[in-house]
């Protein structure tokens, strides 16, 4: 029974560690595909086309717009960077999970364009927990930190756009779950349901 990858949205306020569940998930889940972004900015020195991102012009970026060709995009610093729906649907009918490691307004976006996608929440244990960790990067000023917590705030009041809600309060506590939820995702009765009808036909 030829099974079909699901795209995961792995998204929450910044700061709440969603690089680091989203890359320590990945140490141990070979079948999983990152969802690899378009950008229109210049190639970086060692940066690989399809690696690390795809690159574009700006008018194939925005022709691409035009044929509703992305699940999200955003434009930063003249730059547009996009999740390119063709990668994502050729990996998924290969099979493969992709993760989507993603901002709240870009999940939104998603949710929109591609909402049979499964959302993941993740949220810090605590907003003082956060504050901490925001703090201990050591690269914002106490504005920004404020700011931060605003928008942190804000955001964590949108979670009713979600499937899931992971608490990071252990990096492997935070994985385990999250691997919790992509078993169950692949178990359910409609997804199962689908490909025994097609079996049924044949």
């Amino acid at each position: 029974m030829e099974e079909k990858g699901i795209l995961f949205i792995l998204s929450g306020p910044s700061g709440v560690g969603k690089g680091t569940v989203r890359q320590k998930l990945f140490e141990q889940d070979t079948n999983l595909k990152y969802s690899i972004s378009m950008t229109t900015r210049d190639k970086r020195p060692g940066e690989i086309d399809g690696k690390d991102y795809f690159y574009k012009t700006k008018e194939e970026f925005e022709q691409l717009i035009q044929e509703n060709q992305l699940i999200e995009y955003a434009e930063y610093v003249n730059n547009y960077y996009g999740t390119p729906r063709t990668y994502v649907e050729e990996m998924m009918e290969l099979g493969h999970d992709v993760f989507l490691e993603i901002e709240v307004q870009g999940a939104l976006q998603v949710k929109e364009n591609f909402p049979q996608g499964v959302f993941i929440f993740l949220i810090p244990p605590s907003l003082d927990e956060l504050r901490e960790r925001i703090v201990g990067r050591g690269t914002e000023s106490d504005e920004l930190v404020r700011n931060r917590l605003n928008e942190a705030r804000k955001e964590i009041e949108m979670m009713d756009a979600y499937d899931y809600v992971v608490v990071n309060d252990q990096i492997e506590n935070a994985v385990r779950k999250v691997q919790a939820i992509v078993q169950s995702e692949h178990c359910k009765r409609e997804r199962i349901a689908k490909q025994f009808k097609k079996l049924l036909e044949g």
